[in-house]
């Protein structure tokens, strides 16, 4: 009887001491946070900023119709290379071949004229330059027989010459004087009709230049009607038909284009990077692009332009021309140069760029989860005992209240088990890391998870480390 007391005894201790132990091990554990850490290492980041796109050339032309007509030939079809300068389609253009044909005969004739006029001063030149010879001969006759016609008078007045002889060389020294004044006004007339022709010729001259300037309006119209190649490169869309009608002057109307021509010389990446990157990017810098349709696969490019107009991303119109002002998320364009693009390339493909805005090496650096914001009022140390002082009823200092709500960036630090907060400052960031700039040492333990821990944990919290991987739950 005395051996079954003992041991009742005996399991009733065991039990006491059982319950005591549990007892103080969850009294121990009370306030008491599991947390998951890792340490500061150093290593090199890149910064990265990713956007999609698609692939463009970097100068393409839209070949629009000049002329209203029917399309009559097309000497191009979709994929062709061309060179500038290449004829690549016809449109009907009777009406201006001949327009141009009657202008160029209406020229002709006109030159002709000119030619004519022409060769008639020159005549009139030469028939002035004889009859001034004529004159000049005439004139040398005059003085001659006026020498003798002096010499005669002489002779008749001392009656040493017959009246006869005196008269005759009377007559004939006055019949020179009218020979010479006949030759003179023969002149006059000649150089009138001389001057008659010049003008006759200038403005033969001057028909010409209009006519010469109407047959390059004519000809320009009959050029309208034909389209050539502004650049090289490949016909990348050709959306009509031999016998389709097109019309002029209507902006992106299929009825206006006739093809577009790609300059595939320099392939371009065009993406859009959201608001909050584009101020990290700059020219140059290079970027890794892939492309949908070409898979595993990566192209290396570098950046040649950024757009300064943000993009609004729901409609893609420019933010300043927009209507209204919008508060949504907006983007800018970006375009990188592909280094080397392949032969199979096409304009439209989809892509992705990852442009490398930064490079460290050799850095601190810790996961970007454990970086974490708190309030300075939040940090503020608590009584020993752990109950909260009561406020004096007094005014409160917007001041000092302003200061407890300023937010500080940093992470924390796991020290005699307790989670201490700490301000950091940061650099560049990396695909899961950022640099510590200042803060934090080489190996100091640091919480990193999980996320509702560090978001919710206190500072000086006691904490508890279990860096083992989870196990997930089969399904059943």
């Amino acid at each position: 009887m005395k051996s079954k007391w003992k041991i009742l005894i005996v399991v009733l201790v065991i039990a006491v001491l059982g319950v005591g132990v549990y007892a103080s091990t969850v009294y121990s554990k009370k306030g008491l946070v599991t947390v998951q850490t890792g340490n500061v290492v150093r290593q090199d980041l890149t910064s990265l900023v990713t956007a999609s796109g698609e692939v463009k050339p970097k100068n393409y032309i839209n070949i629009g119709a000049n002329a209203q007509g029917e399309i009559k030939e097309l000497l191009v079809k979709e994929g062709d290379r061309v060179r500038k300068g290449q004829l690549l389609a016809r449109i009907e253009n009777v009406q201006p071949e001949a327009d141009v044909a009657a202008q160029k005969a209406t020229l002709n004739s006109a030159e002709a004229d000119s030619s004519a006029s022409e060769s008639a001063v020159k005549a009139a030149d030469e028939n002035i330059r004889t009859m001034q010879a004529m004159i000049d001969k005439d004139k040398s006759d005059l003085e001659r027989t006026k020498a003798e016609y002096d010499r005669s008078q002489a002779l008749f007045n001392e009656h040493l010459l017959a009246k006869q002889d005196f008269d005759l060389r009377r007559y004939t020294y006055e019949a020179q004087q009218a020979t010479v004044k006949q030759s003179e006004m023969r002149l006059i007339q000649s150089r009138a009709q001389r001057d008659q022709t010049v003008a006759q010729l200038a403005s033969s001259q001057k028909r010409i230049a209009q006519y010469q300037a109407g047959l390059v309006r004519f000809n320009d119209i009959l050029q309208k009607h034909n389209s050539y190649a502004p650049l090289d490169g490949v016909v990348t869309n050709l959306p009509v038909r031999v016998g389709e009608t097109v019309v002029p002057g209507i902006q992106n109307s299929s009825s206006s284009t006739l093809m577009t021509i790609a300059d595939m010389s320099l392939i371009t990446s065009e993406v859009k990077v959201d608001e909050t990157d584009i101020v990290n990017v700059k020219l140059d810098q290079l970027a890794d692009i892939t492309i949908d349709a070409i898979p595993n696969k990566t192209f290396k490019g570098h950046v040649v332009e950024i757009g300064n107009t943000a993009i609004l991303r729901s409609t893609g119109v420019a933010a300043s021309q927009s209507a209204i002002s919008s508060q949504e998320a907006k983007d800018f364009k970006v375009v990188i140069a592909l280094d080397n693009p392949p032969d199979e390339i096409r304009p439209g493909l989809s892509c992705t760029a990852k442009i490398t805005t930064a490079t460290r090496k050799n850095v601190l650096s810790i996961p970007i989860q454990a970086l974490t914001v708190r309030q300075k009022g939040q940090l503020e140390p608590k009584p020993a005992d752990g109950k909260a002082v009561q406020p004096v009823a007094t005014k409160a200092d917007p001041v000092a209240e302003k200061a407890k709500k300023e937010e500080i960036q940093g992470v924390f630090v796991v020290a005699g088990g307790k989670a201490v907060f700490k301000k950091v400052e940061t650099g560049i960031t990396g695909a899961t890391d950022i640099e510590v700039v200042n803060g934090l040492g080489e190996g100091d333990q640091i919480v990193t998870g999980t996320y509702q821990v560090i978001r919710t944990i206190l500072n000086e919290a006691q904490v508890k480390v279990d860096n083992k991987t989870p196990v997930v739950a089969a399904k059943s």
